[in-house]
């Protein structure tokens, strides 16, 4: 996907409510997860790359908001983004 389809998403579905989303990706498993926002965050989406925490980490980064639960991955490498209440 590219920058702006995955811009769109994020700011007509999931910014108002803070939504974890499923990504679908070409190449591998689905991955549930939260976009975030940090100091890099511009920087990161320029080059159509997302920090994103994962599903194993969503209640420890509720807690905490520690960095270090999230991971970059690349927009090009996404297939489809859905709600994660509207993945089951």
């Amino acid at each position: 996907m590219n920058i702006e389809e995955i811009e769109k998403f994020l700011v007509t579905k999931t910014i108002p409510e803070n939504n974890y989303i499923k990504i679908d990706f070409k190449k591998r498993d689905p991955v549930y997860g939260l976009f975030i926002k940090t100091g890099d965050y511009d920087d990161l989406k320029s080059k159509n790359f997302w920090r994103i925490v994962t599903r194993p980490n969503f209640t420890e980064w509720s807690k905490s908001k520690n960095m270090n639960l999230a991971r970059i991955f690349s927009g090009s490498d996404f297939s489809r983004l859905t709600l994660y209440k509207d993945s089951f």
